[in-house]
């Protein structure tokens, strides 16, 4: 069996691209460094740079190992299907919130999963901003800089705190979640995936809901949720997978707050 790299000198590599690549560039990228990968979605030098450099020593790290990562991926889609074969693999955003990095906002993170036979196996998020790494590795908890995570208590849906990332989903679907959003306490949207998981295993939010699914967004910060406390599960209560493209991703605090969150957005909405 594949053993998980020291999670330790996974981290060191994470930080030192951070230090080296992105942070330099924060609030100080030229025009030229902000390029469209597609039709409203950005990518930034340090993006490229950054992933260029964990592919080469996270791989060198775990000799054999595959290494997905976003901007890869984006240029041959086929590497995702590599995702469900057997052996190691690297799962890597080298940027998560690249729209608020390249806005000069400081909600954006380095995200990297280690995977075995198509299983998250352990999971780093790093926040270049404040310095802060969290990590998770399966059935042995989740930690930020050393101290234990867990997810926030069970509360009714009136005093729970999320994000409901509605902007993928079909137009009367968003407006029907969109309106019933007002019974919560409070929507906080991020734009970044990283964001979300780490408020949830701090226990500051209580669920989140994604439509679109890349696996690089929601590998490592599944397994932080579920090591911390929480539970993910596709709409259709299935156990998330990330090399499976399903579109429709609920996160929250437990078990009891999923199931209520989830039945509380089932109701079919009228067309």
């Amino acid at each position: 069996m594949t053993a998980i790299p020291d999670p330790q000198r996974v981290e060191a590599i994470i930080r030192d691209a951070a230090q080296d690549i992105i942070l330099p560039r924060f609030q100080r990228l030229a025009r030229h460094e902000i390029m469209e990968k597609k039709a409203g979605e950005v990518v930034t030098i340090a993006d490229l740079e950054a992933e260029e450099r964990l592919a080469r020593e996270l791989v060198n790290l775990v000799p054999g190992s595959r290494f997905v990562g976003e901007e890869a991926a984006s240029r041959d889609p086929s590497l995702l299907r590599s995702l469900a074969e057997k052996g190691a693999a690297w799962l890597v955003d080298p940027v998560d919130g690249t729209g608020n990095f390249a806005a000069g906002k400081p909600l954006f993170a380095v995200i990297v999963s280690f995977l075995v036979d198509g299983e998250t196996r352990a999971g780093w998020i790093h926040d270049p901003v404040s310095g802060s790494t969290a990590t998770a590795a399966r059935g042995e908890g989740a930690w930020l800089d050393g101290a234990r995570l867990r997810t926030a208590p069970p509360v009714p849906l009136e005093d729970m705190s999320g994000s409901l990332n509605y902007s993928y989903f079909p137009p009367h679907m968003r407006e029907y979640v969109r309106r019933r959003a007002h019974r919560f306490r409070e929507i906080k949207i991020y734009r970044c995936a990283a964001h979300d998981y780490l408020a949830l295993a701090r226990g500051e939010k209580h669920f989140s809901l994604y439509r679109r699914l890349w696996p690089w967004d929601h590998a490592a910060g599944v397994l932080l949720l579920a090591e911390a406390g929480g539970r993910t599960a596709r709409l259709d209560g299935r156990p998330y997978r990330a090399h499976e493209r399903v579109e429709g991703l609920l996160s929250a605090s437990d078990a009891t707050s999923w199931e209520d969150v989830k039945n509380y957005l089932s109701e079919t909405p009228a067309h």
